[in-house]
C-alpha cells in the first residue's frame, strides 16, 4: 500500500504542479479562452493564490517525505488538496459544469486517500 500511496501522490503532484504553473504564468484572459471559464468569476489575484496553493501542495506531497524533513507535511498537503477540490466542486457545480465536477471529485478522492494513508496506517516514520 505504501507504494500505491507514493504513486497516487506522484500523479497528484504532477497534475497539480502543471495546473498551478499554468494558472500562475498565463494571464486570466488566456486561461478563460482555453476553457477555464470559471476564471471569469475570480480576480487575477485569487487565481494566482489558487495557483500558488496548488504548486505548494504538489511540492508538499513529495519533497518532505522524500527528503525526510518534516514528513507530516505530506498528508497535510493532501488535506489541502482535498479542500481546494471541495472549492472547485462547488465552483463548477454552480456553473453547471458536470464534467469538471466529476474530475474534481476523482482528484478529491485520490487526495483524501493519500491523506488517510499518510495520517493513518502508512504514516512516515518521524
Amino acid at each position: 500500500m505504501d507504494i500505491t500511496l507514493w504513486i497516487i501522490a506522484s500523479v497528484l503532484a504532477l497534475a497539480f504542479l502543471a495546473a498551478g504553473v499554468m494558472k500562475f504564468v498565463q494571464p486570466k484572459e488566456k486561461l478563460a479562452d482555453s476553457g477555464m471559464g470559471w476564471t471569469d468569476d475570480f480576480s487575477t489575484g485569487t487565481i494566482k493564490v489558487i495557483a500558488g496553493l496548488e504548486i505548494l501542495a504538489a511540492l508538499g506531497l513529495i519533497l518532505p517525505a522524500a527528503l525526510g524533513i518534516a514528513p507530516i507535511l505530506a498528508p497535510l498537503a493532501a488535506l489541502g488538496l482535498v479542500l481546494i477540490m471541495a472549492g472547485a466542486i462547488v465552483t463548477h457545480a454552480r456553473r453547471k459544469e458536470s464534467p469538471m465536477v466529476i474530475v474534481n471529485v476523482v482528484l478529491l478522492v485520490l487526495a483524501a486517500a493519500v491523506a488517510w494513508g499518510r495520517f493513518g496506517p502508512y504514516a512516515f516514520a518521524a
